[in-house]
């Protein structure tokens, strides 16, 4: 079973933190961010990962993450594709057709793939998109249409679901990325009014890691954690 990697990120925003790094290969409790990823895609049965990345990083990946129990298969982009088309370079080099799995390689989620899968496959779509909901960032005030104050709630849950960055995609979405773009501005919400696009529900863990304070909170709870530790093969 094959996964597709994006890890195309430049860690801009995350300043002397990510040590010149790309951002998923920034350490995480001693770890490459990706290397948690990867370990749970080859739990998952994953024997191939294909990763998007920077052209001249190829290396780089390749022994970041080398000896985990999947073959490693870099991808360098001549230029920035965006996400889309990052997608759609990494799937050229597959060596099946069939639902494959999609991810952020800067991301930390404890999604079930194989649940994932089985799902997608299930319905028929032509592609699955794995959602959360997230905290708002702020104490919410709840208030009556006359503007009495009833009480407050400290970061509640929203009440949306957001796009988590990991999907499983069948022929007809990969056929359909873009070759320079953002498929979340163009191919998933053409088959959303098609009808062919599904949402998975992930109510566990969803660390996203884009600033230094992000990856402080990543590594608090890689420390409370030590299950997530990756395994070397």
């Amino acid at each position: 079973m094959e996964a597709l990697l994006l890890a195309g990120g430049k860690a801009e925003r995350m300043g002397e933190a990510a040590q010149g790094l790309p951002k998923p290969l920034v350490p995480v409790a001693g770890f490459p961010l990706a290397e948690y990823t990867v370990g749970r895609l080859v739990a998952a049965g994953v024997t191939r990962v294909i990763v998007a990345c920077r052209a001249g990083q190829e290396d780089v990946f390749v022994n970041a993450l080398a000896g985990l129990g999947a073959e490693i298969e870099p991808v360098g982009e001549q230029e920035p594709l965006g996400r889309g088309g990052g997608l759609k370079l990494a799937a050229s080099r597959r060596r099946e057709r069939g639902a494959v799995l999609a991810l952020n390689g800067d991301e930390l989620l404890d999604v079930d793939f194989r649940a994932l899968l089985r799902e997608h496959e299930g319905s028929g779509a032509a592609a699955t998109i794995v959602v959360s909901q997230v905290r708002s960032p702020f104490g919410v005030v709840d208030l009556e249409d006359g503007g009495r104050v009833t009480g407050f709630r400290e970061a509640p849950l929203l009440a949306d679901w957001v796009n988590s960055g990991v999907y499983a995609l069948g022929d007809e979405a990969i056929d359909r990325l873009p070759d320079k773009g953002d498929h979340e501005q163009s191919t998933f919400p053409e088959l959303a009014a098609e009808g062919k696009l599904r949402g998975h529900r992930h109510d566990g863990v969803w660390l996203t890691v884009n600033t230094p304070k992000d990856l402080r909170r990543a590594e608090e709870f890689m420390v409370a954690h030590p299950d997530w530790k990756p395994q070397r093969r």
